[in-house]
């Protein structure tokens, strides 16, 4: 029996780390990529939200994996899994954001005065915990909606999915330096279009 086929069967997959998981994927063992998909997917799905919106979102984390899977055999062993997960997500993201950008060109926009026309139901949300919680939520996404694609992609995977910044920095192969100037411009802009509606930072 191979070293696989004993931790398979033993069913110690779960206590295994990200790389020793891709050894063994790399080894035949699909379920070992499996594992990796059940440890990961709910980040990626998370990064890619708040990267390019609801629209397609299964499409876009599919294929993060599927590409993930293809590429496993280039993935450098002194490499973070995560890492390398996340620049594959970063990837799929500027991918989906220019496939959607090029989607909605050619469908019928709607214009400013339907989008004032929508009644405000700020007083509404806040009177109820969980609807100004959700409400909140919206202004941040419609906030980094605002912000140009290195910006956005800063904010997220720093700030809302809370890594470092030299991680962010391999992510997006840019200087740390680089990372913090655009992180310093991104919350500026962010607080400023919050602000703008009337949440108190």
């Amino acid at each position: 029996m191979n070293l696989v086929s004993k931790i398979v069967a033993r069913g110690e997959s779960s206590e295994l780390s990200d790389r020793q998981l891709v050894d063994l994927c790399l080894q035949g063992n699909t379920q070992s990529f499996a594992k990796l998909y059940q440890r990961h997917q709910q980040r990626v799905r998370s990064t890619l939200y708040q990267l390019c919106g609801a629209e397609a979102l299964d499409d876009l984390v599919q294929e993060v994996f599927l590409r993930a899977w293809k590429g496993l055999s280039k993935f450098r062993q002194t490499a973070q899994f995560s890492t390398w997960l996340y620049r594959i997500a970063w990837n799929v993201a500027c991918d989906g954001r220019k496939s959607i950008a090029r989607t909605r060109s050619r469908t019928v926009t709607t214009d400013d005065d339907q989008i004032q026309s929508i009644p405000d139901r700020s007083d509404a949300s806040t009177s109820n915990p969980a609807l100004a919680k959700l409400h909140y939520q919206d202004l941040v996404q419609r906030g980094l909606e605002q912000l140009s694609q290195e910006h956005r992609t800063v904010v997220v995977l720093h700030d809302l999915e809370e890594l470092p910044q030299k991680d962010v920095a391999e992510i997006l192969e840019i200087p740390v330096g680089t990372v913090k100037s655009r992180l310093f411009h991104a919350r500026t802009a962010l607080k400023q279009f919050l602000e703008l509606q009337g949440v108190e930072i």
